[in-house]
């Protein structure tokens, strides 16, 4: 626990690790980050204070912008790429602008800090014919083929995260009503529609397919046993079906289409753009896509708009 903070004793210094452990506690119970986000805080915050500790400094109180300038040069010569030292600059950032909230600085020696200008490449996506074929390609008469069949179209039709897609429970479905319930980033929850042709392949899917993959479960029950039982979609063990299992599927399907080095997320791209390019209004594609900026979902604007450019290009006589 933090000195300062927890014992009241004006005194004493809150060192840097304390800080960094109070924040991560903080951020955990809060803001209810993902255990990879708190990982990847922790890794760069105990990297920070590492070098700063080499330095001397060891107390919160001692950090000043000199010293994290220096910090961002060092990263530069450490081979670190500009979005890693961005991100880096980051968790530094809000570790000490929670510092200041809780009264234990004064300021954030990080406001003004500049981070490396980062240039943002343009999402991969699909065109409508290619999107439509992928979705096509399982086949339709196994159960393997009707899981993937329903879940490229829910990726594709709804532009769902394979994590969402993959914390789906039955109850999040309503077939009648062609909605789907969606738990996001930060457990935010969003309902978003299915398209007529993702509700037919997920009704075959839950009344057929899903039926061989439940007689997979072992007789003895994991840890979590009875939550996955309750997973829309499922593994060959009968279990709930894990992210990492639906990119190698999506990417065998995509590398048949001729799109290697795709990868599921691209649906979730197309679906977007798709909107976009047909005339949907960004704001909704931001609801659509869980998005808590609209600055985020703005990136596809860029794409549909390089793409009626290759369009006119293409198609005007004059161009």
């Amino acid at each position: 626990m933090l000195r300062t903070a927890m014992r009241g004793d004006p005194g004493t210094a809150a060192t840097l690790e304390e800080t960094a452990e109070a924040f991560l506690r903080a951020a955990r119970a809060e803001r209810d980050l993902s255990p990879h986000t708190l990982a990847a805080y922790r890794g760069d915050l105990v990297q920070a204070a590492d070098w700063l500790g080499r330095g001397g400094i060891t107390e919160l109180d001692q950090v000043d912008r000199r010293h994290l300038r220096r910090y961002v040069a060092f990263l530069g010569t450490r081979g670190f790429s500009r979005r890693s030292i961005a991100r880096k600059v980051s968790s530094l950032r809000s570790m000490l602008n929670w510092a200041v909230i809780q009264g234990l600085l004064g300021a954030n020696p990080a406001d003004g800090l500049e981070s490396p200008k980062l240039d943002r490449p343009l999402p991969r996506v699909l065109n409508e014919d290619d999107a439509a074929s992928l979705c096509e390609l399982p086949p339709d008469d196994d159960a393997v083929g009707q899981r993937d069949r329903a879940v490229l179209e829910l990726l594709y039709g709804s532009g769902l995260r394979v994590s969402e897609l993959c914390g789906l429970d039955l109850d999040d479905v309503d077939l009648d009503s062609g909605m789907v319930n969606v738990v996001g980033k930060g457990r935010k929850e969003r309902r978003v529609p299915m398209t007529p042709r993702a509700a037919e392949t997920l009704l075959r899917y839950r009344d057929d397919g899903r039926k061989w993959f439940l007689e997979k479960r072992p007789k003895e029950r994991p840890s979590g046993g009875m939550a996955d039982a309750h997973a829309v979609f499922l593994n060959a063990r009968g279990m709930r079906l894990n992210p990492r299992t639906v990119r190698t599927q999506m990417t065998r399907y995509l590398s048949a289409e001729g799109r290697s080095g795709a990868g599921p997320h691209d649906l979730r791209h197309s679906f977007a753009t798709h909107l976009l390019d047909n005339g949907a209004d960004l704001r909704v594609v931001q609801e659509l896509l869980g998005h808590e900026s609209l600055a985020t979902t703005q990136i596809y604007t860029h794409v549909s708009n390089e793409r009626l450019r290759s369009v006119y290009e293409q198609s005007h006589p004059r161009a």
